[in-house]
């Protein structure tokens, strides 16, 4: 197993190159390509990406524990596969369309200004994070814990209260019709 510790990996390609079972601590990743590679079985300790492409990277098992993202792509993310221990990402400005988080532990984790579209949140617990500025089209939320979530100027959300836990949640006014999307009533400024 390799272990990198401190490094700086910029205008990467990793696509000719096999991640599994690396360990990264306190690593910075910008402008890289990790696209489709397999990272299963990885760590990412307190690692950063910059800009990079993680589409449909394979991550299972894979550690993600105060991981950050920012203008990053992640289209098509199995996060329900990645170990659980631990596990803690914060994402800004990221495209993470089509991602699954079933069942995945979000506690606190930060979802700002990102594309959510198509994800399933399918019985994940979103207990006090922040994904204000999303747009979460399509998005799957059933048995999905939303307590003291952060959901203001979000977008394209469709969340039934009666299915989903939402006590304490805070939503903007303008975008409070994703919550009665069931009923099917028209509401007018």
């Amino acid at each position: 197993m390799d272990y990198y510790t401190d490094q700086i990996f910029e205008d990467s390609n990793f696509q000719r190159d096999k991640l599994t079972n690396m360990d990264y601590e306190n690593c910075t990743f910008s402008r890289c390509d990790l696209s489709g590679i397999d990272l299963s079985n990885s760590k990412f300790i307190n690692c950063t990406f910059n800009d990079s492409d993680l589409s449909n990277a394979k991550i299972s098992g894979t550690a993600f524990q105060e991981c950050t993202f920012t203008s990053c792509k992640m289209l098509g993310l199995l996060w329900n596969t990645c170990e659980s221990f631990g596990f803690h990402i914060n994402a800004e400005n990221c495209n993470l369309d089509h991602s699954s988080f079933y069942k995945v532990d979000l506690r606190k984790c930060i979802f700002r200004n990102c594309q959510l579209k198509n994800s399933d949140f399918t019985e994940a617990d979103l207990s006090e994070s922040i994904l204000t500025g999303s747009d979460l089209k399509d998005s799957q939320f059933q048995h999905t814990i939303l307590q003291k979530a952060d959901l203001r100027a979000c977008y394209n959300y469709s969340i039934d209260p009666d299915i989903n836990q939402i006590k304490g949640a805070k939503f903007s006014l303008d975008q409070i019709t994703g919550l009665l999307d069931k009923y099917r009533i028209k509401i007018y400024h």
